[in-house]
């Protein structure tokens, strides 16, 4: 633990390094948190397409949880976007990032190499539909999950897209942040008494407020009859970003009291991750059953059974994030799962990951006439090689420049905090979380 005074203030380089969650730079074992999100949820779209979910017999219902990948990118969102309106909040009495700055980073960041999978999807499985204008703009500006009479069979989207509904998600997400940020901001700073801790505290209160929403949403799902549709929308899933946002105001708490409990609640928890992980796993075993819905590609129809995906999936997706987030940078246990090249490489294509994947497999399993009737064991390797060399293309020849083109000059940088010392510099945005349902 660090050994720096408790009090507010920005702490020494020594207590950086002595044990405090980083706040900025880039984060290798997040990376990997995104590669294992990306990977359980093309596991997930796999076995559904394949048919694994209803088989008799046997244990294909595990791999239903594996929608957990949804959560947990929202997660990292709240985390990683939310975490400099927190900085500022805490910090002093000082703005936060500039909205249009952040708001042309994001487009920067998700739009062209998702614009170009819609290409993509339009001239092939698409071809029907190419000369559909309300077809092409629903799609492309991440609106199609509000129409009300598409002409695909479910609210999620063309089949071969059908994992962007939570694109959708994320991007309403994205454009609401910067308001959300500044309500929370006058609620923290509303109080004259109190300083770092006491403006914590309020922000955990209002975020908790925040998060409450989401429950409430799902009452409005059911009546005065059930609507499947709202079940799409960015109100429902609230409380899953509002985890990150909670993990991001307890990372900045704990570096400005390096020496205080706060800073060492999150040392314990960075140290349990294993117990955290176990308690994961738990979790995804009992979300995995039908207590979050029906095993197959729709939303939840019940009252209780859609309460039971929101808190299931969420606490499984805290379970699973929490010690990485609040873990001192090079922490060796969670360097060596989610820091190696491998997890981070696949967390830097996980967007591209994301995209690529169900054109890929509802496009095999239509060729080879085997919808819902394939061999997960035979096909997931495959399906998951070829995924990759498509995500590692995209990344390469249209995520990586868009990004390169998609940085503001010197002069115009977001006024975040200056980056820790431990980890390189470098983008600290999550992608987009693959889809589940």
């Amino acid at each position: 633990m660090a050994t720096a005074p408790s009090s507010p203030g920005r702490p020494s380089g020594d207590a950086v390094a002595g044990g405090v969650p980083p706040i900025s730079g880039r984060q290798g074992t997040l990376d990997g948190v995104r590669a294992v999100a990306a990977l359980a949820v093309l596991v997930y779209h796999v076995a559904s397409t394949a048919g694994a979910l209803t088989a008799q017999g046997g244990a294909g219902w595990l791999y239903n949880g594996g929608q957990v990948g949804v959560p947990i990118f929202f997660t990292l969102s709240g985390l990683l976007l939310y975490r400099p309106w927190a900085a500022a909040v805490l910090e002093g009495p000082r703005p936060g990032p500039r909205a249009r700055t952040y708001l042309r980073k994001r487009a920067s960041r998700i739009l062209p190499a998702y614009w170009a999978a819609v290409a993509v999807f339009m001239v092939t499985a698409g071809l029907s539909h190419v000369s559909d204008l309300r077809t092409w703009l629903s799609l492309l500006t991440l609106t199609h999950t509000y129409l009300p009479d598409p002409w695909w069979r479910s609210g999620l989207g063309p089949p071969h897209l059908g994992q962007i509904w939570s694109l959708v998600v994320e991007a309403a997400w994205y454009l609401s942040l910067p308001a959300t940020a500044a309500v929370l901001a006058w609620y923290a700073r509303r109080g004259r008494t109190g300083g770092v801790g006491a403006r914590a505290r309020r922000l955990l209160r209002a975020i908790a407020v925040y998060a409450a929403i989401s429950p409430v949403y799902t009452v409005a799902m059911f009546v005065p009859e059930y609507r499947p549709l709202l079940g799409l929308w960015l109100p429902r899933f609230l409380a899953w970003f509002a985890i990150g946002m909670a993990l991001a105001v307890v990372t900045v708490w704990a570096r400005l009291e390096p020496g205080g409990p706060v800073a060492r609640g999150c040392a314990t928890v960075a140290a349990s991750w294993r117990t955290c992980w176990a308690g994961a796993a738990l979790l995804y075993v009992i979300a995995s059953t039908p207590a979050t819905g029906p095993l197959d590609l729709v939303t939840p129809d019940v009252f209780w059974t859609s309460v039971l995906d929101l808190v299931l999936y969420g606490l499984c997706a805290a379970a699973f994030v929490a010690p990485v987030a609040l873990a001192p940078a090079g922490a060796p246990g969670l360097e060596a799962v989610l820091g190696n090249r491998v997890a981070r490489f696949l967390g830097r294509i996980s967007y591209s990951l994301f995209l690529w994947q169900m054109l890929i497999i509802v496009g095999w399993y239509e060729w080879t006439d085997r919808q819902f009737r394939g061999d997960v064991a035979t096909d997931l390797p495959l399906l998951l090689a070829a995924s990759i060399a498509a995500a590692t293309a995209s990344y390469v020849l249209v995520e990586r420049p868009a990004l390169r083109l998609g940085r503001p000059r010197a002069s115009s940088s977001p006024r975040t905090p200056p980056p820790d010392p431990p980890p390189a510099a470098g983008r600290d945005a999550t992608v987009p979380g693959p889809a589940g349902r």
